[in-house]
This record gives C-alpha cells, sequence and structure tokens, in this order.
C-alpha cells in the first residue's frame, strides 16, 4: 500500500483528497505548510506527494526544492494557478505531473496510478543489454554514475532531463520522434500534454548547448521531433 504525503493549505481540500486516495485503497498523511510537509516526509518516507504550489511561507515550489535534497518520491503538483511558468518551472524542478483546480478525483486518481507506475518501473532492474557510456562527439554520458560532460565540463541534469539526454544519445543521429520519446522517457502510460516535451528540451538545451538559441548538437526537426548529433552536424530541415 503506497504511502501518498497530500500538502495543501486548505484543510477541507486535505481532507476530502485523503479520503478520495484511501477508497481508493492508499495510506496517506497531510501537511498544511511545506515546513510540515518536510518534517512528515522524514517521519513517514511517502512514495508519492500531492503538493500545493500556493501554500503560505515556502510555497510549493520552494517546498519541493528543499524535498529534491533528502527524497525521491515522485511528486504531483496540485495548484489553481494555470499561469504556465508555475507548471514549467514545477516540472524542471523535478515534479512528475501536475493537476490544476477544480479537478475530478478520478482524473485525481488516474495521474496518481500513472506516476506511481513510472516511479516502480524506473526502480526496477535493467535487462544488463544497456550501454552505460554512451558518447556523442564532444558530449558523454554515463549511466552508472549518473553524469554527464560536455566539452569535458560536468552539466547537472535534472532525473527527467538526464533520461531525455539518454534516449536521445541512445538514437544519436536519428531523427526521434515526439511520441517515441513520451513512451520511452515518460511512460506508455503518461497522460500529460507533449508541451512537457518541448520544454525539457529548452531546459536541456540552457545545459548543453553554448547558445540554446543556436543549438549546435540538440536540433529541432520541425513537425517531427529531435535529433542529437555531435557538436556542429547539422542535416536538412534541422532547426
Amino acid at each position: 500500500m503506497a504511502t501518498i504525503l497530500v500538502v495543501d493549505d486548505d484543510r477541507l481540500m486535505r481532507r476530502s483528497v485523503s479520503i478520495g486516495l484511501q477508497d481508493a485503497g492508499y495510506s496517506t498523511e497531510t501537511a498544511g505548510s511545506g515546513e510540515e510537509a518536510l518534517a512528515k516526509a522524514r517521519e513517514v518516507e511517502p512514495q508519492l506527494v500531492l503538493l500545493d504550489i500556493g501554500l503560505p511561507g515556502m510555497d510549493g515550489l520552494e517546498t519541493l526544492r528543499a524535498l529534491r535534497q533528502s527524497f525521491d518520491a515522485p511528486t504531483i503538483f496540485v495548484t489553481a494557478r494555470r499561469r504556465e511558468l508555475d507548471e514549467i518551472v514545477g516540472l524542471e524542478l523535478g515534479a512528475d505531473d501536475y493537476v490544476t483546480k477544480p479537478f475530478d478525483m478520478d482524473v485525481l486518481l488516474a495521474r496518481v496510478r500513472a506516476v506511481l507506475r513510472r516511479s516502480a518501473a524506473r526502480g526496477e532492474p535493467g535487462s544488463g543489454d544497456e550501454v552505460s557510456n554512451l558518447v556523442v562527439g564532444d558530449l558523454e554520458l554515463d549511466r552508472s554514475a549518473h553524469q554527464v560532460t560536455v566539452g569535458g565540463r560536468t552539466v547537472a541534469l535534472t532525473p527527467r532531463e538526464f533520461q531525455l539526454l539518454g534516449y536521445l544519445a541512445s538514437r544519436a543521429g536519428d531523427v526521434v520522434a515526439i511520441d517515441d520519446i513520451l513512451k520511452n522517457v515518460w511512460g506508455t502510460d503518461w497522460i500529460g500534454e507533449t508541451q512537457t516535451v518541448y520544454v525539457h528540451v529548452r531546459w536541456l538545451r540552457t545545459k548543453i548547448e553554448e547558445d540554446a538559441a543556436r543549438p549546435r548538437r540538440l536540433h529541432t526537426v520541425r513537425g517531427v521531433g529531435y535529433r542529437l548529433t555531435p557538436a556542429g552536424k547539422d542535416s536538412p530541415h534541422v532547426a
């Protein structure tokens, strides 16, 4: 039985979400602030965190930063804010998904199940035939050490950015469709928006390119997907 930590400053929201999760077979803990969430997470080590962005004091984004320093449990942002920036920043900090208020409990449960399945799958042993080190020009990715270097410079990536770059590097030179990226990086049960791929590519470029506006490694193939090449190597119809 997975334990889910529900973090929201609205007491009625915490209660209703907790009841819905418990009816679906999950164990729940609740917190009304970021500070309380950190203390509760240390106490119960939840398998998933539902985190409101608009918390008083330490907001949801700050709370997620703090949580990421000690825990790797997947996180779903639950927010009344529809501003895209909050959603994008949250995903870049490592949130696995988000839902906006008001939401249907069945929708939230579907997101919870999908994120927990992806988290469990990431923890399963590999088949043993996955290449540990990938080299694309001056870009090197070491899966076993979870490390990326570009031109000898170590680059810090979020877990999702690392997965995305690893998949593109494993198919270096190929044009990889958006649907293939979603299936292989986010999982076959991903039910979010394709926009998340564009966002992660944009942030990845800020870390592996000298000029993210003029990428020399990670190219966009309009209407299709993305192509990772050694720096400077271009191809027709690539931006």
